[in-house]
Formats: structure tokens, C-alpha cells, sequence
């Protein structure tokens, strides 16, 4: 599974950038909501997948394919969301990196290596399903955990290797203004074939693996639809569709993500091969891409909301904190309310939790069935 690492996130340009003086005319409203959005990322990401982290680790000891693969997904999430620190205080100083060559060469390895080595974890995960209820007995092997264990090192590896080119390439560049960039597309300029390079980095980084995980749910969404027409118990109880819905669901969210970014860095390598883009169109790119980079980061930030429904494990660790803080919220309350006993409280709040817990129990129980899928038992409701 491939993945680019061509470091192509920011900037457009061409030889001559210097006399396009547009590029960075949006610096005053992107030094405040390019931050703003990074925050939210960041904090939301962090948290939630350290939450996923924390669901997963007690099943490291009965460890499957899907385990293997969910673990490090988020490992590269958790990574990738600690890389944004440096990027936001970047973007806050207006686009300004003083913190010289070499940190902002390990920057943009850590935010490339976890951005793309999280698309390819997914298309594994794709995979893996796919396999797991379409062709159990043919390609079953594919899913053992000493297998898997290769596969996934095969995939840091292959991340890391085409990543290291970046090592050797001017990352930052001090512009006319005295703003020194980094990761911007114009310190890259010099490349030679940049246009070739980054169209098969797009090819492989992006096409290829949302043609798989397409390709994949495709066939898995409609082995689950046309199994169920055929067992009238499955179709009545509804969980095919719940289970296809949240596969829409996940494939939605991946594409979604990741296009418009991919698809903008292909149709401005093309038109840049066969025509000279003037000023206004290196402009209308270097803007498209901070919108597009953005959304495309914003995926390690709604994964953890994917987890949550999907994952009946997740939910429950999620829903027993905040039971947890608004059973101490109550407590307090009761050691200081004139009215009433802390017993009375307490017991009236439990009555209340317990109530909120059945009701989720009742309107989300589908997720059980979806966890199931991921560790290949759905079958057993499915064919029973």
C-alpha cells in the first residue's frame, strides 16, 4: 500500500514567485483562524483517540488483526496531533518559523509520516474487513496476528523510507517581507520534475487507497444487503443496514477528508505541465491549499467520533467518566444543599444515570453488531 510523502502542503508557486507579492495577502485572517481550527484539532484529537488508546489496550492480550491495525491507527493519530503545536504557533506568527532548518525538517517528517501512514492503516483496515466477511477461508491467513505484525512494520517502513527524501531538501525559505516559511510548496520549487513527482505521490498516497477502501465497502456493504434479503430475521432486525450505514459513514468521512486537498494538488500539477500559472492562480492555489490542508487534518479529529459509534467499548469508557464527574458534581452539591440529604441525591442521580444508560443501551445497540464485524463475527449474525 503506498503513500506519499512529497512535502506539498501549503504554498504554490513558480519561478517567479518574488515578483507575485498575493501569495501571503491573507495573513491577517489566517493568523486567526487557522490557529483557532489547529486548537480544536488538536484537543478534541488528542483526547479522543488517547480515550480509543486507552479502550484498545485491555484487548492487546486477546490481540487480532483488527486490534493490531485500530492500535496503530491511533498511535499515528496521537502522533500526528502532537506535531500540530509547532504548525499552530507557526500559523499564529502569520506564517513565520524561526525555529530554523533542522526542526522544521522534523516537523514536517513527523506530520507527513503520521498523516499517510494513518491513510494507509485505514486501507488496511478496509482490507482486513473485507477479507474477514467476503473471503474468510481464501485469504484468512492475510489476517492472523503474526502476519499482520509484518504487514504493519511494512507500512512504518515503507512511510519512513519515502519520507526521508525530505531530509535533503530546503524546507524553510526567508521571503521578501523577511517572513521565513516553512513546508510551504515554493521552498520546493527547485525539484526537479516536482509537477511528474508530486502527480504519482498523489497517485499513490491518495488514489490508490480510496479506490481500495471504496472498492472494499462496495463489496462489503452489498454482501451484507443481499445476506440479509435472504435470512428474514437478520433484515428484521435491521443490523445490516445499521452496520452499512456506518460503513457509508467511515468511507464518507475519509473522502470527504482527503479529496479535496489531493485533487487540488493534481489538477494544479497538471495545468502547471502544461501551461505557466500566472500570480492570481498561484494565489487562488496557495489559499485553496490552506483551506484543503485543514480539512484533510481534521480527519484525526473526527476518528475519535467514528470510534464512539461504532464501538459499544468506547462509548461505555466514554459515558463512565462523565457518569464519574457528574456523580461527584451531584455529591458536592449535596454536601452543601440545605434541602435535602446526600443520599437522597445521590440515589435520585443514579436513578437519572441509570435511565440515560438504558435509553443509549436501547437507541445504539447496533453498535455491538458493528464492533463485532470488525473482529469477524458478524457472520454469526449475518448467516445464523
Amino acid at each position: 500500500m503506498g503513500s506519499t510523502t512529497v512535502p506539498v502542503t501549503l504554498t504554490s508557486s513558480n519561478d517567479s514567485n518574488s515578483t507575485c507579492d498575493t501569495l501571503y495577502a491573507h495573513r491577517d485572517y489566517a493568523r486567526i483562524l487557522m490557529p483557532l481550527f489547529y486548537c480544536i484539532v488538536f484537543v478534541v484529537g488528542l483526547l479522543g483517540n488517547c480515550l480509543a488508546l486507552h479502550v484498545i489496550r485491555p484487548n492487546l492480550k486477546k490481540m487480532n488483526s483488527t486490534t493490531l491495525y485500530s492500535l496503530n491507527l491511533v498511535i499515528s493519530d496521537i502522533l500526528f496531533t502532537l506535531s500540530l503545536p509547532v504548525r499552530t504557533a507557526y500559523y499564529a506568527l502569520g506564517f513565520h518559523w524561526p525555529l530554523g532548518e533542522v526542526v522544521c525538517k522534523i516537523s514536517g517528517l513527523i506530520f507527513y509520516i503520521n498523516t499517510y501512514a494513518g491513510v494507509n492503516f485505514m486501507t488496511c483496515l478496509s482490507v482486513d474487513r473485507f477479507i474477514a466477511v467476503v473471503l474468510p477461508l481464501r485469504f484468512g491467513r492475510f489476517r492472523r496476528v503474526s502476519n499482520v505484525r509484518y504487514i504493519c512494520v511494512g507500512v512504518w517502513l515503507v512511510v519512513l523510507v519515502q519520507t526521508l527524501p525530505l531530509l535533503g531538501m530546503p524546507m524553510t525559505n526567508e521571503e521578501p517581507d523577511g517572513y521565513i516559511t516553512c513546508m510551504e510548496y515554493p521552498n520546493f520549487e527547485k525539484v526537479d520534475h516536482i509537477a511528474t513527482t508530486l502527480i504519482g505521490a498523489v497517485m499513490l498516497g491518495y488514489v490508490f487507497p480510496v479506490v481500495t477502501i471504496l472498492l472494499c465497502y462496495s463489496v462489503l456493504c452489498y454482501k451484507l444487503h443481499f445476506t440479509a434479503k435472504k435470512n428474514h430475521l437478520t433484515e428484521k432486525s435491521g443490523r445490516s443496514r445499521k452496520v452499512i450505514g456506518v460503513i457509508c459513514c467511515v468511507s464518507l468521512v475519509f473522502v470527504v477528508c482527503y479529496s479535496p486537498y489531493h485533487i487540488d494538488i493534481l489538477q494544479y500539477m497538471i495545468r502547471k505541465l502544461v501551461s505557466s500559472p500566472d500570480c492570481a492562480d498561484l494565489t487562488a492555489f496557495q489559499i485553496s491549499l490552506h483551506i484543503t490542508v485543514c480539512l484533510m487534518n481534521l480527519n484525526s479529529c473526527l476518528d475519535p467520533f467514528i470510534y464512539f459509534f461504532a464501538c459499544k467499548g468506547y462509548k461505555r469508557k466514554l459515558m463512565k467518566l462523565l457518569k464519574l464527574q457528574v456523580s461527584m458534581s451531584f455529591s458536592s452539591v449535596a454536601r452543601t444543599s440545605p434541602e435535602g440529604s446526600s443520599k437522597d441525591i445521590i440515589d435520585g442521580n443514579k436513578i437519572q444515570l441509570n435511565s440515560s444508560t438504558m435509553e443509549f443501551k436501547l437507541v445504539d445497540s447496533w453498535r455491538d453488531d458493528f464492533c463485532m464485524m470488525f473482529e469477524g463475527k458478524l457472520r454469526f449474525f449475518v448467516f445464523a
